[in-house]
């Protein structure tokens, strides 16, 4: 399966899957074929109904998907082990990043593929066939970030320290405490803020620039810009603002 690279540099629109609570699942656990590391999957959708896809998967393996659907109101979303559609931000949403997707996983477990009718179609009682082209390559284990690397004692991240951000619109620059988790080499991973009133914003990055954010229903249409002056990255997310030093992602 050959697919280009997915980066996004802004992201907004709301993801179109259906409430968990209205809609009718069916869990399909995927298990590849002895030999193969894919497999194509057929299906349908009809009003509220979602189909999740379970595939177990390691740390750095490459996770590839191609959605091809007989109506454009069939969407997916693809969420990281433990996150819950409804609940927790998607780690990719096809609304807004089109119906061929590849990343990178940097967790072991069970990832969950959602297929779905957007709102409109899921209204009208519509129904749709799809299928779905699943592949995961590469070995069972992400590379370390760097050789010297270390994690911070009694943490998962790679490191810890302060960093300008603001939550509101007008508000002054604050400090934020931030962890962040470096992954397949130099320049990968994410930063997690902590908000000082609670709360948290995870930043994405990939080959050193910021790409993604971990939308949630709350984000409303925020969209995700990116600036750049000398070493530090200007990072707005709706009305929240950032300051990350390149360092951060990059361990300097």
């Amino acid at each position: 399966m050959r697919m280009g690279r997915i980066a996004f540099m802004a992201l907004g629109l709301l993801a179109l899957a259906p409430a968990a609570q209205a809609a009718e699942v069916r869990t399909v656990q995927v298990h590849f074929a002895h030999g193969t590391t894919g497999a194509t999957l057929s299906g349908h959708v009809a009003g509220h109904e979602a189909v999740h896809y379970r595939l177990g998967l390691r740390a750095g393996q490459m996770l590839q998907v191609v959605l091809h659907a007989g109506s454009d109101a069939v969407g997916f979303n693809v969420f990281e082990p433990g996150h819950v559609p409804g609940r927790d931000a998607a780690l990719y949403i096809g609304e807004q990043g089109g119906p061929r997707m590849e990343v990178r996983t940097s967790h072991d477990g069970d990832y969950l593929i959602q297929v779905f009718l957007n709102r409109a179609a899921a209204r009208r009682g519509e129904r749709a066939n799809y299928r779905l082209e699943v592949a995961a390559t590469g070995g069972g284990t992400a590379a370390p970030a760097r050789g010297n690397d270390a994690t911070v004692p009694g943490t998962g991240f790679h490191a810890t320290g302060q960093l300008p951000c603001a939550r509101e619109q007008g508000q002054p620059m604050a400090s934020c405490r931030f962890g962040v988790e470096r992954t397949r080499g130099r320049g990968n991973g994410q930063v997690t803020i902590n908000w000082p009133g609670g709360g948290t914003r995870v930043i994405y990055f990939e080959d050193g620039t910021p790409v993604r954010y971990d939308q949630s229903q709350a984000d409303g249409d925020a969209r995700m810009t990116v600036g750049r002056q000398g070493d530090t990255f200007h990072i707005r997310i709706g009305h929240q603002r950032f300051e990350i030093p390149e360092a951060v992602i990059t361990g300097g």
